[in-house]
């Protein structure tokens, strides 16, 4: 069985993590971390990684972009594999998530789900296809009023998605309320929703002379991704340092 510690078990996705995890004969959470405390999860919880004195297969984070420095050192040093679901990363974080592959294995993913990380694929291959056929691209994404990050990993994933599958050769924009010009052929557009208690939505959309091409992805529940966080933890245990994906997980 993968003994797992959960990093950020008070939030949101960590109850729900905690719940899934209960239920499943394969991985026990044996710790939990978070500032927050009071919470019964049914294991110990520390307030930090350095506190926590109970040892694990490997470590789940869904906490915040600012714990995640913590996080990295505390998995560099002692070889712990971690699967890095927080999002809102500096690019100084980035390279630290990097730098920290090359002692202990590290699963970073923008979102935990099967049916998002299948359409990864889907707009890249249609990228291929329509970009170079005239298609402008616009991402539009919508979460709920609470998350803190603008636009959302996921979102950003898409796109770098499609960018790759292009040469990188294309500018993301945010926000066109600066200027009055027409759009270039070589953007991509990211727009973002804030609202209500959307759990998460995606469109890719394709926009052609004449037609339209979109893909959509919605989320009706946090359980989607706190399946797929457990999925990653246990492929993850005992794996040697590198950088993984849910693409590993899923094998696509």
């Amino acid at each position: 069985m993968v003994r797992m510690i959960m990093h950020g078990c008070n939030g949101a996705m960590g109850q729900v993590i905690t719940g899934l995890a209960a239920d499943d004969k394969d991985i026990e959470i044996v710790a939990g971390i978070d500032l927050r405390q009071g919470t019964d999860c049914g294991y110990p919880v520390f307030t930090s990684l350095g506190e926590c004195n109970v040892s694990a297969d490997v470590i789940v984070d869904f906490a915040s972009a600012k714990a995640v420095d913590g996080l990295l050192k505390f998995s560099a040093e002692t070889g712990t594999p971690v699967v890095l679901c927080t999002t809102g990363l500096s690019q100084e974080q980035l390279a630290a998530v990097k730098r920290t592959s090359a002692s202990a294995a590290v699963l970073r993913s923008a979102n935990m789900s099967l049916g998002v990380n299948l359409l990864l694929k889907l707009v890249q291959d249609a990228a291929r296809v329509l970009a170079g056929s005239g298609f402008d691209i616009e991402i539009v994404e919508k979460h709920h009023n609470q998350k803190m990050d603008a636009p959302s990993g996921t979102a950003i994933a898409l796109a770098d998605s499609m960018n790759g599958a292009m040469g990188d050769s294309y500018e993301y924009v945010y926000d066109r309320s600066g200027k009055r010009e027409k759009r270039s052929p070589k953007e991509i557009g990211i727009s973002a929703v804030r609202g209500g208690s959307i759990v998460g939505e995606h469109d890719v959309i394709f926009a052609g002379r004449d037609e339209v091409v979109t893909f959509s992805h919605t989320a009706y529940s946090k359980a989607i991704f706190a399946k797929g966080a457990l999925e990653a933890a246990k492929f993850l245990a005992g794996k040697g340092p590198g950088l993984y994906t849910m693409a590993d997980v899923v094998r696509l």
